[in-house]
């Protein structure tokens, strides 16, 4: 693991931030000064910033199918049972990556990695985030452009980022903003009521056949593949309107 992604993890700040640690000479692995930003950092060594030995939990980064009827928050509400009573005991304490309320279902990111949570969730970073909705009636498609336009709805002004035919009944939406029951908000504006929600893609990561309330942890590679500062956050295809799109992301 690079040096400046050690000290982040370890809670001294941004990974830019931590670069700085460096370049001032306060930090110190097993007891050599390092002043090589690309130093990296391995198992067994002890790192300290200004003789303070930096500890950092284990990094642990996973793809998580939520099912429908559970709560992302920590704490049981109404009876519910959440995310957390389907994962392993043996986790260190992790969090969810955004949201889906309790009637929405698919693709999660579980994490310990603040800076990587941080880094995901700021405005700026415009991750595409894809959803198959299946509604109470036939969608009809001049309501698109409205949708993606944007209007009001609460917690702010909503548009989708695209959205596909994929059957009478079924649409797939692209969103890049994640204000709260955004997508169940918009169509119940446009007089749809939402019978099913399954996210099925974060960035380039999709759901594929990850069976629902399983996980599967995501090596550091795949980490910085799908959501390094290199990632591609456009999306696939994820452009304009597309009236016949019936492939399954």
């Amino acid at each position: 693991m690079r040096l400046n992604q050690f000290l982040a993890r370890g809670g001294l700040g941004s990974r830019r931030a931590c670069e700085e640690l460096v370049r001032d000479g306060r930090v110190t692995i097993n007891g050599t000064k390092i002043i090589k930003l690309a130093t990296q950092v391995k198992p067994g060594d002890s790192v300290s910033v200004d003789g303070k030995r930096v500890h950092v939990e284990q990094s642990l980064t996973a793809a998580f199918h939520k099912p429908p009827g559970y709560l992302c928050s920590t704490i049981p509400e109404g009876g519910y049972k959440t995310i957390y009573d389907l994962l392993p005991r043996s986790w260190p304490r992790v969090f969810s990556i955004g949201r889906l309320d309790k009637d929405s279902e698919g693709l999660l990111l579980i994490t310990n990695d603040g800076e990587l949570s941080q880094r995901l969730t700021h405005p700026s970073y415009k991750l595409p985030k894809t959803y198959e909705v299946v509604v109470d009636r036939a969608f009809d498609f001049a309501h698109a452009d409205k949708l993606k336009k944007g209007f009001m709805i609460e917690g702010g002004r909503g548009r989708f980022d695209a959205i596909y035919r994929l059957g009478p009944k079924a649409i797939k939406v692209v969103l890049t903003q994640g204000l709260k029951r955004q997508i169940r908000l918009m169509l119940e504006s446009m007089g749809y009521k939402v019978k099913r929600l399954v996210r099925t893609r974060i960035g380039e990561l999709a759901l594929s056949d990850l069976p629902s309330g399983k996980h599967r942890i995501l090596n550091e590679k795949e980490v910085e593949r799908y959501f390094g500062d290199g990632a591609d956050r456009r999306g696939a295809g994820h452009t304009g309107v597309g009236h016949d799109d019936r492939s399954r992301s």
